[in-house]
């Protein structure tokens, strides 16, 4: 979080922040890691979260394979924003998250806190299900007319049929109603309905949906490709310590590269590279061996592909001074 508040020279007027899970296979039958019906095997769960549109990971843990509970979600909440006010204040806060980071608790931190707003992904219970009823028939319908006017024409079948819809619905562990939306999709396979659950009033509710709570799949990506630069590290410990610990180092490693991307490799063809193409490319250079009687000669290559980056990036390190912490 120091290092995401220090990038900003000034608050920015607004910012999003992506709460994801990410399963993360154990080597064994290692402590604290439990069977996950939605992953259906044996995973630690472990909890990232992001911030901007390009993603920088501001906090993690590597948690135990069960559920978090809805205390758990709020504490975490309020740490998070509790800290990041003290130096941005009056700054817009937008929490995006899955159906499992929509507990009461969590919603109710969110709603207490100035300046913060949600879209989060919600299950269907009972009262929404009964709410989307005819949206989800009238999705079915626009997809058999479709269907049929396509073979009446020749045409290969439509993929999908959509329709968005809205209302005012509250569980009964809610405060007061919130606004949820519907996404009745019909594919050939079945229906495929998705709702979400949101504090804000604006902009329309398709382009609410695609705009905000799809976004959130930047920060999805991002954590899958902490947990995959997490695999390469030894975590067979039959303790849940030695593999935590491991976790963090890998988030301090994923933090180092974020910040090469959007500043040592600023304009060069790494910028949007994955940690193994860094590695590949600025660590792994061909040498030829020539081994002797007394010893062995490394004989390094004068040119390259990637010779003139390679010659960019050290520059840059040393002329571009240390940066400035932020002190609002």
């Amino acid at each position: 979080m120091d290092a995401c508040i220090a990038s900003d020279a000034e608050p920015p007027p607004a910012l999003g922040l992506d709460r994801d899970h990410a399963d993360d296979p154990p080597y064994g039958q290692q402590e604290l890691a439990f069977y996950h019906p939605y992953y259906q095997n044996h995973c630690y769960l472990p909890l990232c979260i992001f911030a901007g549109t390009a993603p920088a990971l501001v906090t993690a843990s590597l948690r135990p394979g069960t559920r978090p509970t809805g205390a758990d979600k709020a504490m975490r909440l309020v740490r998070l924003l509790s800290y990041w006010r003290r130096h941005w204040p009056h700054t817009h806060m937008l929490v995006r998250g899955a159906s499992h980071g929509a507990p009461p608790e969590g919603i109710a931190v969110l709603t207490a806190c100035r300046w913060t707003a949600f879209v989060l992904g919600l299950a269907g219970h009972a009262v929404v299900l009964r709410h989307a009823a005819p949206t989800s028939e009238a999705a079915r319908q626009l997809h058999h007319q479709r269907g049929a006017v396509a073979q009446a024409q020749g045409q290969a079948p439509p993929p999908r049929s959509r329709l968005d819809d809205a209302c005012a619905a509250a569980a009964g562990s809610w405060a007061h109603p919130w606004r949820v939306g519907r996404k009745a999709e019909v594919r050939p396979a079945g229906d495929t309905p998705r709702f979400g659950v949101t504090s804000l009033a604006a902009p329309p509710l398709a382009r609410r949906y695609a705009a905000l709570s799809g976004a959130r799949g930047q920060g999805e990506n991002a954590s899958k490709a902490v947990t995959r630069a997490r695999r390469r590290d030894r975590t067979a410990a039959p303790t849940f310590l030695a593999p935590a610990l491991r976790w963090l180092r890998a988030c301090a490693a994923a933090v180092l590269h974020h910040a090469w991307r959007t500043s040592t490799f600023y304009q060069t063809a790494l910028a949007q590279a994955q940690p193994s193409t860094i590695s590949l490319t600025r660590c792994t250079i061909a040498v030829q061996v020539t081994p002797s009687k007394d010893r062995r000669r490394l004989h390094l290559p004068r040119a390259g592909p990637v010779q003139a980056l390679l010659q960019r990036v050290p520059t840059w390190l040393y002329v571009v001074p240390l940066p400035v912490g932020n002190t609002s």
